[in-house]
């Protein structure tokens, strides 16, 4: 992420890449930590826990320039991001208890694939045909990973991909944020309201949980906001259209993790899906940057 008021230093691409890698690993992270919490506790209490550390430690940073600094004219696409966020982490903690992590994961990040589509039906904004060609090239491979062949779709995969639409959305929201806002504010309201938004949910599933139970909610919550200061910090150092692309590093981490941890190996299905989901998003992502001549775009998990 950019905006206002983080300060933009030379571009050191091979820096930025490195600070984008390992916040979208941390991600990667949030998503296993968010599987071994689930034989604890419910996914409400999990996205409530995530967003309380997140709004502890960014308060503090937000408020420095006092409460002036926090009044925006913009919350209804504040409240829109943080909705989008809370509905796709919700849905992907859903999603990893009922089908392998890896598949989940790819399913949720082939969100960009999503992007053109939704751009054009809010905005009818003209999309190129590289980008359309791209995006088709993705979704077969989401159809791979979601194998209709078995003649029936899993809750947990219909899930994720409901969880891609939300994240879509979500980043779009952060790409016109930080067209005004500065990236603090755009944070601190972004934990904030997935906080308030994630309380009923928690109270509705509550579900007592044993004290080591702490470790992985906490480590959790701290991967989720070492991940969002790494993007921020990243931006700084390159374009959002140079950087954007390592989103997908995140589906490499988490399958090598899914392999490791759970000894889930991808199917050759799922490889294929991998790369396509990859390859064409690389290609969306690329026509995208090519046309763009506006703000620079910013690519963000919720």
């Amino acid at each position: 992420m950019s905006g206002a008021g983080t300060g933009h230093r030379p571009e050191n691409l091979p820096l930025a890449a490195v600070f984008i890698t390992v916040a979208f690993f941390c991600v990667a992270l949030v998503a296993a930590l968010a599987k071994l919490s689930s034989q604890y506790t419910s996914t409400g209490v999990i996205l409530l826990v995530q967003n309380v550390i997140g709004l502890l430690f960014i308060t503090p940073s937000a408020l420095r320039g006092g409460w002036s600094s926090l009044r925006t004219g913009r919350l209804g696409l504040h409240v829109l991001r943080a909705a989008t966020g809370t509905a796709c982490w919700y849905v992907l903690f859903f999603a990893i208890t009922q089908i392998p992590l890896a598949n989940a994961t790819l399913l949720t990040y082939s969100a960009p694939l999503w992007m053109p589509l939704i751009a054009w039906c809010v905005t009818r904004q003209w999309v190129s045909r590289s980008t359309w060609v791209g995006a088709g090239i993705g979704f077969c491979g989401v159809i791979l990973v979601l194998q209709p062949q078995a003649h029936n779709f899993s809750i947990g995969g219909l899930s994720a991909l409901a969880g891609a639409v939300f994240l879509a959305v979500a980043m779009m929201s952060v790409r016109w944020l930080g067209a005004t806002e500065p990236m603090t504010r755009v944070l601190f309201y972004y934990f904030l309201l997935s906080t308030v938004m994630a309380l009923p949910l928690a109270v509705v599933d509550w579900q007592p949980f044993p004290p080591q139970a702490w470790v992985g909610l906490v480590g959790l919550g701290s991967a989720q906001l070492i991940s969002q200061v790494l993007i921020v910090v990243a931006y700084r150092y390159a374009s959002a259209e140079k950087v954007g692309p390592f989103i997908y590093t995140v589906i490499v981490f988490t399958a090598l993790i899914d392999w490791m941890v759970w000894d889930h190996r991808p199917t050759p299905a799922t490889y294929l899906g991998i790369a396509l989901v990859i390859g064409g998003g690389l290609v969306a992502v690329r026509s995208r940057s090519g046309a763009a001549a506006g703000p620079r775009n910013q690519v963000s998990p919720p």
